[in-house]
C-alpha cells in the first residue's frame, strides 16, 4: 500500500488494506479504498499515545475469553454473504490457536484505534487520530449488509491483529479485475511489534485464507491487493500460498493482485 514497510522481512508489514476506490467507507458496508483510508494525519508522536508496546487490559481479555467460550453477546452479523466468522472453528497454527472475532465497538474500539495510531500502521491505513476516526471507518461495515466484516484476530486468547473479510466480487475492487462470484478479500494489520518480523504474519495469512475456504464453500478464491511497491507484503502473501495474478491500477495505487485458489491450495 503506501510506501513499503521499512523491515525487509516478508511478514513484517503491519497493515495491508484497501479496496479499489477511495471515497470513505461505502454506505453498503464494503470497505472502500486503496491501501489507506485517511483520518487524521497525526503522526506517532505529538498527541498520540505510544502504541508499540500496547498492553491489553485484563478486562478486555476476560471479555473475549468469555465470549469465545460461550458465544454470549456476539456481534450481530448478517450471514447471507459471508457467514459469521465468529462461529468458524479456530485454526491451529505454528504460532498458536487463532480465531476471528467480529468487532464490537463497545469492547474493541479502544484497542483497534490504538493500533491505528501506531506509526507503522498509520502509514498504511491512515486512520490515526481520535477513536472517532476508527469508529467512522467501522460503522458502515457494522451497519451494512454484511459484505464486509471487521474482526479481531485472537491468538491463544489474546487479540493481536485486525482483519476485514469482504466480498471482493461486490466491492469496488471488482471494477478493476475479472472478479468471479463469491471471491472473498482480506485486509489486515498486525497490532503489536512483538508479532511482526518473525513469521506470524505469513502464518496467519495462510490460516485466514484456509478459514475462508473451509467455511465458505461457494468461495473459490481468496484475493488481496497490496501496493506493488510494498514488497514485504507481496512476499508475505506469496509465502502464504497466494499467487501473483496481475498488476492492477486502482485509484490511489498500483496494486499486486494476489489470489489463493481453492483448486491449488494443497500445492501452494
Amino acid at each position: 500500500m503506501p510506501p513499503a514497510e521499512p523491515s525487509a522481512e516478508p511478514d513484517a508489514v503491519p497493515a495491508d488494506h484497501g479496496s479499489a476506490e477511495r471515497s470513505g467507507t461505502e454506505p453498503s458496508g464494503t470497505e472502500s479504498s486503496g491501501s489507506s483510508a485517511d483520518g487524521d494525519t497525526t503522526d506517532g508522536g505529538a498527541g498520540v499515545e505510544d502504541t508499540l508496546d500496547l498492553e491489553l487490559t485484563e478486562e478486555l481479555l476476560a471479555l473475549i475469553a468469555g465470549e469465545r467460550g460461550t458465544g454470549a453477546a456476539r456481534t450481530q452479523v448478517t450471514h447471507e454473504l459471508l457467514g459469521d466468522p465468529g462461529t468458524w472453528p479456530p485454526a491451529l497454527t505454528a504460532a498458536g490457536e487463532f480465531a476471528l472475532l467480529p468487532v464490537r465497538p463497545e469492547r474493541d474500539l479502544a484497542v483497534v484505534s490504538r493500533w491505528m495510531n501506531d506509526p507503522a500502521v498509520a502509514a498504511f491505513w491512515e486512520l490515526s487520530g481520535p477513536e472517532s476516526v476508527t469508529a467512522d471507518h467501522l460503522r458502515p461495515q457494522l451497519e451494512g449488509d454484511g459484505r464486509s466484516i471487521p474482526c479481531l484476530g485472537v491468538l491463544d486468547g489474546t487479540p493481536m491483529s485486525y482483519w476485514e473479510i469482504y466480498r471482493a466480487d461486490l466491492d469496488p475492487l471488482a471494477r478493476h479485475y475479472p472478479a468471479r462470484p463469491h471471491d472473498t478479500g482480506v485486509h489486515l494489520l498486525i497490532g503489536g511489534v512483538n508479532n511482526r518480523g518473525r513469521g506470524v504474519g505469513t502464518t496467519l495469512l495462510r490460516a485466514v485464507a484456509d478459514l475462508v475456504l473451509d467455511n465458505l464453500p461457494r468461495c473459490g478464491r481468496v484475493v488481496a491487493e497490496p501496493d506493488l511497491r510494498n514488497t514485504p507484503s507481496v512476499s508475505a502473501f506469496l509465502s502464504a500460498g497466494f499467487r501473483f495474478s496481475a498488476e492492477v491500477d486502482l485509484p490511489d495505487k498500483r496494486a499486486a493482485l494476489m489470489i489463493r485458489d481453492r483448486t491449488y491450495r494443497a500445492q501452494l
